[in-house]
């Protein structure tokens, strides 16, 4: 399969596009989970909402060329299993949350990078405030 217009054979076309110009992103945000996470006894009692985005660095090449679900990153089993991780063993930090969450993601092959944020909305603050979040980047060593 030759590129439009570019006059190349197709290995000349397929060699330009596989080029190492970085990794594509996978964008899951919003994802809503309940936990007990928190220092404090009603946080742990009660529970609250907790809000992930998560932002997958793949390449997604391989999946595209052979229309393959195996070799990417699947985001609704992603979303199932971060909501599973919020959902379960209560930490104090969302920092501790944040890096339990990194983990998973990494953990799918495909997966080189993530940029992974913890929103805590109902942040037990005595101030009026809008957000409080924590952003990690990881990446597969």
């Amino acid at each position: 399969m030759t590129a439009v217009g570019d006059g190349r054979g197709p290995d000349e076309a397929a060699s330009v596009r596989t080029a190492p110009v970085g990794l594509d992103v996978l964008r899951l945000l919003g994802v809503r989970a309940t936990g007990h996470h928190g220092v404090f006894d009603h946080e742990r009692r009660d529970g609250q909402e907790f809000v992930i985005d998560a932002v997958v660095h793949l390449d997604t090449i391989p999946a595209a060329d052979d229309d393959d679900l195996a070799q990417t990153v699947h985001y609704g089993v992603l979303a199932e299993q971060l909501v599973a991780a919020v959902e379960r063993d209560p930490v104090d930090l969302i920092e501790t949350l944040a890096e339990r969450l990194a983990a998973l993601v990494l953990s799918h092959p495909a997966a080189a990078r993530v940029e992974l944020t913890v929103h805590k909305p109902s942040a037990p603050i005595t101030v009026p405030f809008g957000d409080v979040s924590i952003t990690v980047v990881r990446e597969r060593a």
